[in-house]
């Protein structure tokens, strides 16, 4: 019968039951079995998800290993994307979507909730960092339909202050509209008066644009780009980051979450920490009926756990 200091390491070393894994628990065993190399032994014949039997010896499971070099790994990432210099941790996110497959919705991530010097800081230090630029790695490496969008938001420096033309907003309501019906929602990413407006216009200008939309038309644009997925995440961004960032860090609570989805709990919380992390808190709230902090605790663990609520501002005195 498995002893409960054998349960406790079972449970810390299952992958399961949330991100990250209970270091500390781990740290407490390995000092009480020092020298007592029956207790290891027992264990890894009644840990069968780590090991299985072979000849003389229990076998580490490599799926196993390899997922729990994941959880592992989560402390250590977070911190080190917190030390690193902003415009660095962008550019790096920016070239896993370039040239490691990583979805696309992380550059409009990027290049529609940073201001704009923040986005031109992260476009040079993707330059060092690569020896490219970023508007050619995206315009190159990216082939299809979505490219003309990611261009265009990449390669923007928005107006900053507080002058919107009302009449101007009002006109381009109707454009989007009329280009939704002409060329359907799913073709919307390519047309380039909607292209030009969603990465040209100052961001409280194009909060009127989908304010006049609104009123004119009787949706929320991003109900009527529900088919054009990364138009509908720029306009999310664009109008409400939030709420948008909110919605990241839920998919990485789900049931059967993938690696990408996961990670973007980290690259949130690290890049939101110091900007608007309460306005996301409220958000999550309004949003899942939960608080963040209690969402954190129970859907992540150890030391990667206590990380994401010192990002949080909810960190135990």
């Amino acid at each position: 019968m498995a002893t409960e200091e054998q349960l406790a390491l079972t449970k810390a070393l299952s992958g399961d039951g949330g991100l990250g894994v209970e270091e500390s628990t781990l740290v407490s065993i390995i000092g009480k079995w020092r020298k007592k190399p029956e207790h290891v032994s027992s264990f890894r014949k009644n840990f069968n998800r780590l090991f299985s039997h072979a000849g003389h010896i229990e076998k580490c499971e490599d799926d196993h290993v390899q997922k729990l070099v994941i959880e592992f790994s989560r402390f250590h990432q977070i911190t080190v994307l917190w030390a690193m210099h902003p415009h660095e941790r962008d550019a790096r996110w920016a070239n896993q979507v370039t040239h490691k497959n990583h979805p696309a919705s992380i550059l409009v991530e990027v290049a529609s909730t940073r201001s704009a010097e923040d986005l031109l800081g992260a476009r040079r230090a993707y330059q060092t960092l690569y020896h490219h630029s970023l508007e050619e790695d995206v315009a190159y490496q990216i082939k299809d339909s979505k490219s003309k969008l990611l261009v265009g938001l990449v390669s923007a420096y928005r107006y900053e202050g507080q002058k919107v033309d009302n009449d101007v907003a009002k006109s381009e309501a109707k454009s989007i509209h009329s280009a939704i019906k002409s060329a359907g929602a799913n073709k919307i990413s390519e047309n380039d008066e909607v292209v030009r407006i969603l990465t040209t216009r100052s961001k409280l200008h194009l909060k009127s644009v989908f304010k006049y939309y609104k009123e004119q038309f009787g949706k929320y644009l991003e109900e009527d780009l529900s088919s054009d997925p990364l138009a509908q995440q720029t306009v999310l961004c664009l109008d409400s980051p939030a709420s948008y960032f909110s919605q990241v860090i839920n998919s990485a609570f789900k049931e059967g979450a993938t690696h990408a989805e996961t990670e973007g709990l980290s690259r949130v919380m690290v890049s939101r920490s110091d900007i608007d992390i309460e306005e996301i808190k409220e958000a999550y709230a309004k949003l899942y009926g939960a608080k963040l902090a209690d969402m954190i605790g129970k859907k992540t663990r150890g030391y990667f756990r206590d990380s994401l609520l010192s990002l949080a501002g909810e960190a135990k005195a």
